[in-house]
């Protein structure tokens, strides 16, 4: 997908599908790539090896409204304008509703819901100011499946879902709101998730393959290069909705 001209955030953008994000609309898509996130050392690395006319990182607390906005300003600063916001940004946690703390939902939901929320309050008018723009947010099949042991991530996710809805209808005519679910994809955050299981991850994954009905885990490029297609004018009519990338794993029967 061609992002020429176009200048893209990406929350969470030094690592696992934000990192792939960054490298593919900025190598592959034309576009100038602002890589958020508080990973500084990471993010040094990525501007320093792509080139800093092509890729910026400013550091981001995304659950830090201050921080956000910060974050937005310099973008502008950066590169003049904001063409598209690829909220990205996301943390894991496992546990019933009973196991957790209130520092423990503080921590989840202020990086999935509530950096979402900020971004969206500081990017949008900065977007709407030069005339309009897309926003896009990583939500997750968490948000349509009860997993176990997954309370609290499940329910950020289905907020994220809700929230592009209504910031398709909030906005309308200036910003298009859309989201990309991802199913099982082979991230930091992925592994991380397999850890206190009794068979190694790599023999986890490759029961986790067999089950998926395309016979592979997905890969964090396959995520961006539909971001980059919802970031383009070629998505243009494609507006307050989620497009799922499981690789059929929804599709599947109850036994």
């Amino acid at each position: 997908m061609k992002l020429e001209g176009k200048t893209i955030i990406v929350t969470g953008g030094t690592s696992g599908i934000g990192e792939a994000c960054v490298r593919y609309f900025a190598g592959k898509c034309g576009a100038r790539v602002v890589a958020a996130s508080i990973q500084k050392e990471e993010g040094a690395a990525l501007q320093a090896e792509l080139g800093e006319d092509r890729v910026r990182f400013v550091f981001c607390d995304v659950s830090d409204e201050s921080s956000v906005e910060a974050m937005i300003g310099e973008s502008v600063q950066a590169f003049g304008k904001i063409d598209g916001v690829h909220c990205n940004a996301g943390v894991w946690g496992k546990g019933l509703v009973t196991d957790f703390t209130e520092r423990d939902f503080e921590r989840l939901m202020g990086v999935n819901v509530k950096g979402a929320f900020w971004t969206a309050k500081h990017a949008i008018p900065a977007m709407e100011k030069t005339g309009g723009g897309v926003f896009l947010i990583t939500t997750s099949v968490a948000a349509q499946i009860g997993f176990p042991a997954h309370a609290l991530y499940c329910a950020s996710k289905a907020a994220l879902e809700a929230l592009v809805r209504c910031l398709a209808t909030d906005h309308a005519g200036t910003i298009r709101s859309v989201g990309v679910s991802p199913g099982t994809i082979d991230t930091p955050m992925l592994a991380a998730s397999c850890e206190g299981w009794d068979a190694p991850v790599e023999e986890l994954y490759a029961q986790v393959e067999q089950k998926i009905p395309v016979r592979r885990l997905g890969q964090p490029l396959d995520i961006a290069k539909t971001a980059a297609f919802l970031l383009s004018d070629e998505s243009e009519y494609i507006n307050g909705t989620i497009v799922t990338l499981d690789g059929g794993t929804m599709a599947l029967p109850p036994w």
